[in-house]
């Protein structure tokens, strides 16, 4: 059974979720506030529903404490819509935001996409090795010479996505789809952004360059 975590510190969205995805056969653990999110995390969840606005720190601080040990999927619940609330959520470890008053049947179909591929993400029992870059798709890894190199969840995900895809041209769009899979409602410019460290991460450990910027279009991996 898969467990869930429901951060929020309004007891009624806290009960309708729980009771809504129990009904759907989830195993539900709740949090009201920051602190209890961060303990709880350590249970190690299937995927985190997290409320941006709580009582005592911002669900963005919450989001980079639980990244330190929890890798599974976080989707922040926000009455923010502006586009740079959206991007440092994205930025702060999240994997997708939905804004309140929102539909639960739209939030039930984006926790089971989440859960989709970080099942099939968990089957994937291959490793690609690319000129000393090693990367292992079922433990989320990456090596370098026996180092490892550390990436965010999302950052993994666009690797993983562009490795598995070599010498293929992806629009910022279609990888975004790939790895938000929000079919396009998403921001796909915070694509550039990750790609921007995720380069950075890489070329200080192997001194190479194994994503291509193809000018006008997209990018592709060239390992």
């Amino acid at each position: 059974m898969e467990r869930l975590l429901i951060v929020d510190d309004e007891p009624g969205i806290r009960m309708l979720l729980k009771d809504y995805f129990e009904m759907m056969g989830y195993e539900i653990r709740t949090a009201e506030n920051g602190r209890e999110a961060v303990r709880c995390a350590g249970e190690q969840p299937d995927l985190i529903l997290l409320d941006i606005n709580l009582p005592d720190m911002d669900g963005m601080t919450v989001c980079q404490k639980i990244r330190e040990t929890v890798r599974c999927p976080i989707v922040f619940l926000t009455a923010k819509i502006e586009e740079q609330d959206r991007i440092n959520g994205l930025l702060s470890g999240g994997d997708d935001y939905i804004t309140k008053p929102f539909s639960i049947d739209e939030l039930g179909a984006r926790v089971m996409a989440h859960l989709r591929r970080e099942k099939r993400g968990r089957q994937e029992k291959e490793e690609a090795q690319n000129q000393g870059l090693a990367i292992r798709y079922d433990e989320r890894s990456v090596r370098c010479n026996g180092e490892e190199i550390r990436l965010t969840r999302t950052e993994f995900d666009i690797l993983a996505f562009l490795s598995m895809h070599p010498r293929q041209v992806f629009s910022k769009e279609q990888i975004y789809e790939a790895v938000r899979g929000m079919e396009g409602n998403g921001d796909s410019s915070i694509v550039m952004e990750h790609i921007r460290r995720l380069r950075g991460k890489i070329a200080e450990k192997t001194k190479q360059d194994y994503i291509e910027t193809v000018w006008g279009v997209g990018y592709k991996w060239i390992g």
